[in-house]
């Protein structure tokens, strides 16, 4: 059985490509965090290499940007070239069938630059009586 499941967040943007028998590849790395610390009391990381082909390939790179939180599942799959000088490069990666987005959609009020918060009461600006309106 060949089956993995993965939950982390994207180190960089998703890198996409058309075939050119139309099909779509997309390539990204999970960053998964470890379920326990280290000696030094902090909790490491494995980046794992996923890749994914056809609408889950279209909508990871329409729809995630580096340090979206997805969730991915698939199966682990090895293969192997060789470079120009002769050496023999092995990959293994996971192959995406389903990705989940974990993050919600960010509204256009979210991604404005903050507004600066009143730093006492008095600077707050309060809304006057009679602006407060009652529906009967």
């Amino acid at each position: 059985m060949n089956q993995v499941g993965l939950v982390g967040r994207l180190t960089k943007n998703p890198t996409s490509r058309t075939l050119s028998e139309g099909r779509v590849h997309t390539t990204f790395i999970v960053a998964v965090s470890r379920n326990f610390k280290n000696q030094k009391g902090e909790i490491e990381s494995d980046f794992m290499l996923c890749s994914t082909w056809g609408r889950p390939a279209v909508n990871v790179a329409k729809f995630c940007v580096k340090g979206s939180l997805v969730a991915v599942s698939g199966r682990l799959q090895s293969r192997h070239y060789d470079k120009e000088d002769g050496t023999r490069i092995y990959v293994t990666e996971v192959l995406g069938d389903q990705i989940r987005f974990l993050d919600r959609r960010k509204t256009q009020e979210e991604t404005a630059p903050l507004q600066k918060e009143p730093e006492s009461v008095e600077d707050f600006d309060f809304p006057s009586p009679e602006a407060a309106t009652i529906n009967a």
